[in-house]
């Protein structure tokens, strides 16, 4: 069992490379063991045989540019952690845009998830690192990573400030931290439109296909319950990181924040 930021980063790399499998990390705090994040877990393991193909048919295939997009927002960085990985699409991209030699790690809590993720990683030519761990305490020293990712998973961490002091731990000063998340849109035709079709469309359609309609109510309530952009920027700035940048996708259904880790 590990307590947060004991595990040496450059032996853990040498150790799952070796074992081309992925590693699992627990935390010994009860305190972050707890649900809801517990039932959330569970969730994210049982629709992952279909998670893929309902994030893109459900997204209308835009998921995939707001990746891209999200992406084209980091510096290049050598160490990168992609946290709240699931299934390796962020992972890929970031593989794809930094290059052969950018060392990344997959973190996520659900291991079903990343056992997906090595054969996309795989397929490009990278080299899968996947850890299973707690987002709310992560297992490497202080400063360990140029860059952070984090998307659509920053909401499932409860409390979301908990995991973004974890987050700048981890970070060294003046690496950066790039967000992709649901907001919401603010007002107008796009609003209205991604109310009725993520309470009325998304959990019938994603609860047929994926045999879980729990978890398909489960996105809109998280997104609606979720803070909004100035206050999760409050949030950012009080665990050491400024915003730089806010790139509103497809009118604001989804969102792509840079921040930078201040020193100190």
């Amino acid at each position: 069992m590990l307590t947060c930021g004991r595990l040496n980063l450059p032996i853990f790399l040498n150790r799952i490379q070796q074992e081309a499998a992925i590693s699992f990390v627990s935390a010994e705090s009860k305190d972050v063991r707890q649900d809801p994040n517990d039932a959330v877990q569970r969730m994210f393991e049982s629709i992952s045989p279909r998670y893929d193909l309902l994030n893109h048919f459900l997204s209308g295939f835009m998921d995939r540019s707001w990746r891209r997009s999200a992406v084209g927002l980091l510096p290049q960085a050598q160490r990168v952690l992609d946290l709240c990985a699931g299934t390796g699409d962020l992972s890929v991209e970031i593989h794809r845009q930094l290059g052969p030699d950018v060392l990344l790690v997959s973190a996520d809590f659900a291991g079903e998830m990343l056992k997906r993720s090595m054969a996309k990683i795989r397929a490009i030519g990278g080299v899968p690192r996947p850890v299973q761990a707690d987002a709310r305490c992560l297992p490497w020293p202080d400063s360990s990573f140029d860059a952070v990712t984090v998307a659509f998973g920053i909401r499932n961490i409860y409390p979301p400030e908990v995991g973004l002091r974890e987050i700048s731990r981890v970070l060294r000063p003046g690496g950066h931290l790039v967000v992709l998340e649901f907001f919401g849109p603010r007002r107008g035709p796009v609003k209205s439109f991604f109310d009725f079709y993520s309470r009325q469309v998304l959990p019938r359609v994603g609860g047929v296909i994926s045999g879980d309609a729990g978890a398909y109510r489960y996105l809109p309530e998280s997104v609606a319950a979720f803070t909004g952009r100035e206050r999760f920027e409050e949030l950012l700035a009080e665990s050491q990181l400024k915003c730089e940048r806010r790139v509103e996708l497809s009118g604001g259904i989804a969102t792509a924040l840079l921040a930078v880790r201040q020193a100190g």
